[in-house]
């Protein structure tokens, strides 16, 4: 079997389906807005510490040969943060909805949304974070609708009343 016909989930892998319906576009607009979002998010950090730290404020008091020794683990997550930022935006680029770039975009909402909550709450981290938890609920509810309209469709279609 060639490469351009290996099937995997009933899907081509290497031509995705064209699509032009409302619910495909609130899948790219949403891919581009949380792409980029988490673009910003995540490269701050790794570009400027000292005015991520300003916003956010220190990340720790102890000093390990010259650095924080939390930096690591804020690089680390601003490392993470671009690679999803990554993923999203090759696939708003590319107009290619799988189920799991939808997952990834959810789950990644929703797992910065309660850290934010959660380490605020006990005053481990400034409240500033409480804005990035409602721009991740936002995105969450964004996502919701388009997964809603996008289950509508797929019930319409299979009902024989393809969507307009």
């Amino acid at each position: 079997m060639s490469r351009t016909s290996a099937v995997y989930a009933g899907q081509v892998l290497s031509a995705p389906r064209p699509r032009t319906e409302a619910s495909t576009t609130w899948f790219t607009v949403l891919l581009w807005v949380q792409g980029l979002y988490y673009l910003v998010t995540g490269v701050w950090p790794l570009v400027s510490i000292e005015t991520f730290q300003m916003v956010t404020g220190r990340k720790t008091d102890h000093l390990v040969t010259g650095y924080e020794a939390d930096h690591w683990l804020v690089m680390t997550v601003g490392m993470l943060i671009t690679a999803v930022s990554v993923t999203l935006l090759v696939a708003a680029w590319r107009r290619h909805h799988p189920v799991e770039v939808a997952v990834l975009a959810v789950a990644s909402a929703v797992g910065l949304t309660a850290i934010d909550v959660i380490y605020v709450s006990r005053q481990a981290i400034l409240p500033i974070y409480l804005v990035d938890a409602v721009a991740e609920v936002i995105l969450i509810a964004a996502w919701g609708v388009a997964l809603a309209r996008e289950r509508g469709k797929q019930y319409r279609e299979a009902a024989g009343h393809a969507a307009p």
